[in-house]
């Protein structure tokens, strides 16, 4: 029998063997595949279905901030939706109904700044264009680009209510926006007030924060003397100080016709400093007497080519408080007394000795800081420039000035204030710096802080609604909601607003524009606005204004005799003026939470969010204001988790810009490589941080995604035939089999935990590694043998179906929330049907009996064994000896407590060798071992016999049975 296994005449078994069968291919065709599946969720309805059979699960709702609708989706709107639509599939596939509304920004600048620039190209003048018909084309714009965005958000396999989006320009939106900002009105905390505000020259309006962006910029800097021409002794006697100046450095020498003080800090060390040499041209001239900062005196003395110079003497805060100045302009020729007026010195905690003199020049009307200050001291405030960014025409030697040009180029004003302010003799240098300064996001043109009559919310008055739990006033209510009421991911987020909302001034609601939801209120003619009648505050006026909204939009506030109508009969039109600013776009956004998830079906049942998630960058604009506008009108935090992600950048950490060329479209991914990459490219990224990406990076995720779907490819081939009634009950399992269930086991919790946590990264890797390397490297090759080769009712064979038909049930909907498409596909390939979908599953729920420590622990070691006998098979094939493991039957040589654990047969199949043999002796010399396995110790042996033609082990029974070349096991096999 023996001489008839030959490999030349022993039969050909290959078709007797259970090899994987499936038709998942190799190679996914996302690009092409994935609109397929698109439609067909869409067809059966997937999202809809949840909703219909969601029965008592828990409500999860992530409240979506709205993306602006003005252009293509970048790659920082495809990371952002992503991490959302991962958390929204993870919760509802937890036990949750989980709920998404997508929604749109549709008001403000950007859109109206895009009809601008068309009616600029006609030739048109848009002061020109009756309001309504600005405000429909701007609708329109808006309308067109949601439609485009909706497609490019679907595509990325977000799922959610796209059919039924919320849209801040919606009528009912636009109705409720209107109302929350009367609740303002109502509750006291609306006030017009008159200070400094971030101010577009070129788009003529106030700007929020969150509206600005910083760039560097070329400023002049100038040295001015500020003249001291008194100051006041102990006993309150006038003292002259005839010749000393204290030197002010400003980087906005614009603003010096505007100052009203100057500012020192009382823990700062000044001197008095006298010129001794300089050249006879020199502004800063010998004998001249300067206060400075002693530790920027000697920067200042180089910066005005002062050869040398003396320290008289200190001079303390004391002294300083009791100085007063002259204005540097103050007498000039043709200045007509404007600047005739004393300067105080007051002492300002802002002030530093970091860069400048020391002292800070102070105009209240042009500085937050100087703002601040001048409040808190009485000084008056300046109506200098207009808001194309000219002075005046009657200022004085400036009329008619120019800051910046409507396209944000600086003209005249720098210079004719410079030039003035030398002629006189109050310069000690000019000079020019490089530095951050504020821009808009839009036009991308520089800023001016002016001041300007504006409406406020006022966040440290007390609101007068009731909703006192969390504090009386907006700052109180908020700074509690962050620390008791909102769980932050990552942890840092909750400083970040905390400090931002510790230190920011009054909510500056107004803006100067067309497109959005105006300031619905009427102030009485005449009146100021300290007047407790300036503001009407009429029930039934709001109510009017709001039925109107909802009826036909906020276009009803502008429309001819809205005025009249919404005042009614008791209130004469002519003695109330109508406001026509709208409110900061911020303020719409900020109020979603009333008309999304306190107004729809699909809503929350109180209100509030279960996460609001977007990036890092709307702690200070959507999270911020939110915050303000929810704590102003229900007292609290409108959601309860708080998630942020960072910024995108290329390859090599550099911020994305097209003038670079190193941008990455989303599209451009989804037409190489498919939405799944994109999307695991995302699970893969730490995105609490700043993530890169790039054409080498996204070779390296499509790779890690073609070994994840070979692992599934091999389950899905192993299972065609296995039915229920095949499945073998835990208890009668082999070991090996208990030990990946009690894997499994462990994973349960740290999916559920992870996704909880919303640690795609951690969540993705663990299973990443399970499936490649738990799976695909160890099991999955251990039981190729007993799946290929054993009988088909092999108890062993069956077990291992059993295991990976579990596996397969926890994989795909594990990973359903990453891998969308791939997921879906990988369930359809065995669970085909028109309503069958991996997406309306919910996570297995994992039997206790499952967990079994001491077993793990247990394999933990016998696996450490099998690294020693790998070692020494690779060894041996590294040498040639062999060619395969199954050649080898190797002595392994380890401690009985251990030989006690194994099982021999079991563990040459666990090594994949034809033979083992296990003995307690003692290591012998030249045995293969490893370092970190002590104890342990493998001699090489060949395996002993012919090869079965079936299985291919090297055993001594092969031959002797009654199918030519095999084992027992395979002639048993074959029946």
């Amino acid at each position: 029998m023996c001489a008839d296994t030959t490999d030349t005449i022993a039969p050909d078994y290959k078709n007797t063997l259970n090899l994987p069968r499936t038709d998942f291919p190799m190679r996914a065709g996302l690009p092409k595949r994935e609109p397929g599946w698109l439609e067909r969720w869409e067809r059966i309805g997937v999202y809809d279905r949840l909703r219909e059979t969601a029965g008592d699960r828990p409500s999860f709702v992530l409240h979506d901030g709205p993306p602006y609708a003005n252009g293509h989706l970048h790659i920082g709107h495809a990371l952002n939706k992503v991490i959302k639509d991962m958390i929204v599939r993870s919760h509802q596939m937890m036990g949750n109904d989980s709920r998404y509304v997508p929604g749109w920004d549709c008001h403000g600048l950007p859109i109206e700044w895009k009809i601008e620039e068309q009616y600029r190209q006609k030739g048109k003048n848009k002061d020109e264009v009756p309001v309504l018909e600005l405000r429909q084309e701007c609708r329109a714009f808006a309308e067109a680009w949601i439609d485009v965005q909706r497609e490019e958000f679907k595509r990325l396999g977000v799922t959610g209510k796209w059919e039924d989006p919320y849209l801040t320009m919606d009528y009912h939106a636009e109705a409720v926006i209107a109302g929350e900002f009367l609740k303002f009105l109502m509750n006291g905390t609306l006030y017009q007030g008159s200070k400094p505000v971030m101010w577009s020259v070129v788009e003529k309006t106030a700007l929020a924060e969150a509206e600005v962006e910083y760039h560097e910029h070329q400023s002049h800097t100038i040295w001015v003397k500020f003249p001291v021409i008194r100051s006041v002794d102990a006993t309150g006697a006038r003292q002259s100080l005839r010749g000393v100046n204290v030197v002010i450095w400003t980087t906005t020498p614009w603003t010096i016709p505007q100052n009203r003080a100057v500012a020192f800090n009382p823990d700062l060390s000044y001197g008095l400093y006298t010129v001794t040499a300089a050249p006879e041209d020199n502004w800063a001239k010998v004998g001249e007497q300067y206060l400075l900062a002693d530790n920027l005196a000697e920067d200042v003395m180089k910066a005005a080519r002062v050869d040398a110079w003396e320290r008289k003497q200190d001079v303390t805060a004391e002294q300083l408080d009791l100085m007063v100045c002259a204005h540097p302009l103050r007498g000039v020729e043709g200045a007509a007394g404007e600047w005739d007026y004393d300067v105080p010195m007051l002492p300002g905690g802002h002030v530093t000795d970091e860069a400048g003199t020391g002292f800070v020049h102070t105009a209240p009307s042009h500085g937050a800081d100087d703002y601040i200050l001048g409040v808190k001291h009485g000084l008056p405030m300046t109506y200098n420039v207009l808001e194309d960014g000219s002075f005046r025409a009657d200022l004085p030697l400036f009329g008619g000035a120019l800051i910046f040009d409507h396209k944000g180029k600086e003209k005249d004003a720098n210079k004719r204030v410079i030039e003035a302010l030398a002629d006189c003799g109050a310069l000690i240098a000019r000079g020019r710096i490089k530095h951050s300064y504020p821009h808009s996001w839009r036009s991308k043109a520089p800023l001016i802080f002016r001041n300007t009559p504006q409406w406020f919310a006022a966040i440290d008055r007390e609101v007068g609604d009731g909703h006192d739990t969390y504090g009386k006033t907006i700052r109180q209510r908020a700074l509690r909601s962050i620390d008791e009421l909102v769980q932050w991911t990552p942890p840092a987020g909750r400083n970040r607003l905390h400090a931002m909302i510790e230190t920011r001034p009054d909510w500056v609601l107004s803006r100067q524009r067309a497109w959005g939801v105006p300031l619905t209120c009427f102030v009485k003619k005449g009146a100021k606005p300290d007047d407790p009648n300036f503001l009407l505050r009429d029930p039934a006026v709001n109510a009017r204004i709001v039925a109107a909204f909802e009826e036909e939009g906020a276009d009803a506030w502008y429309k001819d005799g809205a005025k009249a109508r919404f005042l009614g009969n008791d209130y004469d039109p002519d003695q109330y003026d109508q406001i026509f600013d709208i409110l900061d776009v911020w303020f719409d956004s900020g109020s979603t939470h009333a008309f999304v998830l306190r107004d729809r079906a699909d809503g929350t049942p109180d209100g509030i969010a279960d996460v609001y998630m977007e990036g890092t960058d709307q702690h200070r604009g959507w999270f911020h204001s939110s915050l303000l506008q929810a704590c102003g009108t229900v007292g609290r935090a409108p959601y309860r988790n708080v998630v942020t992600h960072g910024f995108t950048l290329d390859e090599k950490g550099n911020k994305m810009s097209k003038s670079l060329g190193n941008t990455v479209a989303p599209q451009d991914i989804i037409k190489q490589y498919g939405a799944d990459i994109l999307r695991l490219w995302v699970a893969q990224s730490d995105y609490t941080a700043d993530q890169r990406i790039g054409p080498e990076i996204l070779k390296g995720v499509a790779d890690g995604y073609r070994r994840l779907r070979n692992t599934m490819r091999f389950i899905l081939g192993s299972l065609p035939d296995f039915e229920e009634s095949k499945r073998v009950a835990y208890a009668d399992m082999p070991d090996l089999e208990k030990v990946v269930l009690h894997r499994l086991a462990e994973l349960d919790d740290v999916v559920r935990e992870g996704y909880a946590r919303f640690d795609f990264q951690g969540v993705f890797q663990t299973l990443f590694n399970f499936a490649t390397l738990t799976l695909s490297s160890y099991y999955l090759d251990v039981r190729k043998d007993a799946l290929y080769c054993d009988a088909d009712d092999s108890p062993r064979r069956l077990a291992a179906l059993t295991v990976l038909d579990i596996l397969f049930h926890r994989l795909t909907t594990w990973l359903a929330p990453i891998l969308v498409f791939t997921m879906e596909e990988v369930w359809l390939e065995r669970f085909p049907g028109d309503d069958s979908s991996v997406h309306l599953q919910d996570f297995p729920e994992t039997p206790q009996e499952w967990r079994n420590p001491e077993l793990a622990e247990q394999s933990n070691r016998v696996r450490d064994v099998r690294r020693v006998v790998t070692g020494a098979l690779e060894v041996a094939r590294r040498d040639k000896v062999i060619g395969s493991s199954l050649e080898a039957a190797p002595i392994v040589h380890l401690p009985e407590e251990v030989e006690a654990m194994i099982n021999p047969a079991a563990f040459a199949d666990l090594c994949i060798t034809s033979g083992i043999t296990l003995t307690s002796e003692p290591v012998p010399e030249g045995a293969f071992t490893l370092d970190d396995v002590p104890g342990v110790g493998v001699v090489f042996a060949e395996a002993e016999g012919e090869k079965c033609q079936r299985c291919w082990k090297i055993l001594p029974d092969v031959g002797t049975h009654a199918h030519p070349g095999t084992c027992q096991r395979c002639n048993d096999a074959l029946g």
